[in-house]
């Protein structure tokens, strides 16, 4: 089991910090920089940017100090038996910066782990055991998303223009559109999303409609031509062949299912 023996979120400190453990913490300590700092690691002395990362090891020797004011960061302490293990799995980086693509997921995991530690509760070591192990795998998934780090620029633009497709499967909106929000060109635009999501812009776009338009069916009584229109299809013809071709089965089919 992953343990967790504190946590700190967006600490805000004004006048300054120095960390220095020349003999390790004798725990797991991963920091996250929000602000720019100077971290000295076995004796080597660097400057690591904001929205930077380091999982130290028990006995690794560092130090750390602010190079703004205020400095902010979050931060936690954790063991178990299996920690090693379970990192050397996920070839999780040690003893490494790691710049941050998403500062925001890293904030909220490591608020929710606060929470949870503070609430208490007959489960809570489960649920920090559950939280810690999620929290360092979608850093892992995170990094092999954003690699090579040229790609990193792109991950947030990338990634919430593909929030707004799922988020809005109505809109009938065309790849070179798409592109030009992001003031690039489609071919460009197109070979990054595959670099980042492993899946073509236009497959997600069918995927947003076609999941859409399964949730209507199971939870309306819409009739097919309006699901059409509703899932940015122009006639229902069209939204016939495309759900049949990637679910299996028609929408009349798929709503009428047995489910037992």
């Amino acid at each position: 089991m992953l343990t967790m023996t504190s946590c700190g979120y967006h600490g805000v400190h004004h006048d300054g910090i120095i960390r220095n453990r020349p003999a390790g913490s004798g725990s797991y300590t991963f920091v996250f920089f929000k602000s720019r700092a100077e971290v000295t690691l076995n004796g080597r002395a660097f400057a690591t940017p904001n929205n930077t990362y380091i999982l130290f090891q028990p006995a690794t020797p560092h130090a750390y100090r602010e190079l703004e004011s205020p400095f902010i960061n979050d931060w936690f302490h954790g063991n178990g038996d299996d920690m090693p293990q379970f990192l050397q799995e996920l070839k999780f980086p040690l003893d490494t910066p790691v710049a941050v693509s998403d500062p925001m997921l890293v904030s909220r995991c490591i608020m929710d782990l606060q929470h949870t530690f503070r609430l208490g509760g007959p489960l809570r070591e489960s649920i920090i055991d559950c939280d810690l192990r999620s929290f360092f795998m979608k850093l892992s998934d995170l990094r092999v998303r954003t690699a090579p780090d040229k790609l990193a620029r792109y991950y947030l633009p990338f990634s919430e223009l593909r929030a707004g497709i799922y988020r809005t499967p109505q809109q009938n909106i065309s790849v070179t559109e798409l592109a030009s929000s992001l003031n690039m060109s489609k071919s460009y635009f197109q070979h990054i999303y595959k670099e980042l999501f492993q899946c073509s812009v236009m497959m997600d776009i069918i995927n947003a409609r076609l999941e859409h338009a399964k949730y209507l069916l199971d939870h309306s009584e819409m009739s097919v031509t309006r699901i059409a229109g509703s899932c940015g299809y122009d006639n229902d013809t069209h939204f016939m062949r495309q759900f049949k071709k990637f679910v299996g089965v028609s929408p009349r089919q798929y709503k009428y299912r047995s489910d037992g």
